[in-house]
């Protein structure tokens, strides 16, 4: 493989390790952020008969 390939090939390998490591962190370092996700559809109110 030529030097330009190795190259390109490392960059790739890096930005993906460094996005997956990002992803993680953000993930894994923010438990509150848990509050905010819902369902796209909210809940039906509970029907009393």
């Amino acid at each position: 493989m030529s030097t330009a390939g190795w190259i390109t090939m490392l960059v790739s390998i890096i930005g993906v390790v460094i996005a997956t490591v990002w992803a993680y962190y953000k993930v894994l370092s923010t438990p509150e952020e848990t509050e905010h996700l819902s369902s796209p559809n909210p809940p039906m109110p509970d029907e009393e008969n």
